[in-house]
């Protein structure tokens, strides 16, 4: 799970930048709890490549056919009729001819790099919102990490908003519950460590015990060399910090069991008086 606590982002994968404005124009205003209204990124279908390094909460994908085609033949249409300039009246006939039986061609081909944008999406695991022409059968379908809809006249920005909104709160409310578990996870790791330090507590203060006492008595031997005497004389300072250490750590242990009955007091204090 890549999505953060911070503002969302939606990419927007179209040609049409019709398709973008109706789309953040019908975007619910009033938005979820704990979720602000999320930044939108504008891509072209054309440079569209790869997504898996793309840093997006929700992409929405205009997948209808009719239109990309469209603009595709459009484009077509005024390059044949620029070259029908030079050419004769035949020529231009059966440029017009071949033009009309080209248009399967460039649906198909339309339709393989719809396709393949799918696929691009479906890899990445993050959820995505396809936007199909009027000819699809079913309202929506779902499909992996994908929610194909269709395009309804004038609904479909609206339906696409709400749906969108949901999906991001949806994965928030899950970045949430991984996140608080993590941080549960550390915080019951810890407390182990403590715990274990607790216990050890006794074991190691009677080691420190026979440091402090050995140090002191070789400190106190007559005929000592004085870096013997030096050396003891550390071993007794380390000895007695570590001890100082451990003695701080049975301190945190009585704060820790004071504070933990202090709320039950308090409940059984506030009954108490209640009654």
């Amino acid at each position: 799970m890549t999505m953060s606590m911070n503002r969302p982002t939606v990419l927007i994968i179209s040609s049409d930048p019709a398709f973008s404005r109706e789309i953040t124009a019908k975007w619910p205003r009033e938005c979820a709890p704990y979720l602000e209204t999320p930044e939108f990124i504008m891509l072209d279908a054309g440079l569209s490549q790869n997504f898996s390094e793309a840093h997006y909460d929700l992409a929405i994908l205009d997948a209808s056919a009719a239109e990309n085609f469209g603009k595709t033949n459009k484009g077509s249409a005024s390059g044949k009729r620029r070259s029908g300039k030079i050419e004769k009246n035949g020529a231009r006939g059966k440029s017009k001819n071949s033009q009309v039986q080209n248009q399967p061609d460039g649906l198909k081909i339309c339709n393989q790099k719809t396709d393949q944008l799918k696929i691009l999406l479906a890899a990445t695991g993050k959820p995505a919102i396809v936007i199909n022409d009027i000819s699809m059968v079913d309202l929506y379908a779902t499909r992996a990490n994908l929610v194909d809809l269709r395009r309804e006249p004038s609904l479909w920005p609206v339906i696409t908003g709400l749906l969108g909104r949901e999906i991001l709160r949806r994965r928030q409310a899950e970045f949430r519950s991984q996140f608080s578990e993590q941080t549960s996870s550390g915080a019951h790791a810890d407390a182990t460590l403590g715990r274990f330090m607790l216990e050890m507590r006794t074991n190691v203060n009677n080691a420190l015990t026979t440091m402090l006492g050995n140090a002191e008595l070789l400190a106190h031997e007559s005929g000592l060399p004085a870096k013997a005497r030096a050396q003891a004389d550390t071993i007794w300072d380390m000895a007695l910090r570590l001890h100082e250490i451990f003695q701080r750590f049975s301190s945190l242990e009585k704060e820790l069991a004071i504070s933990t009955r202090l709320p039950g007091a308090k409940a059984r204090s506030s009954s108490s008086g209640a009654n």
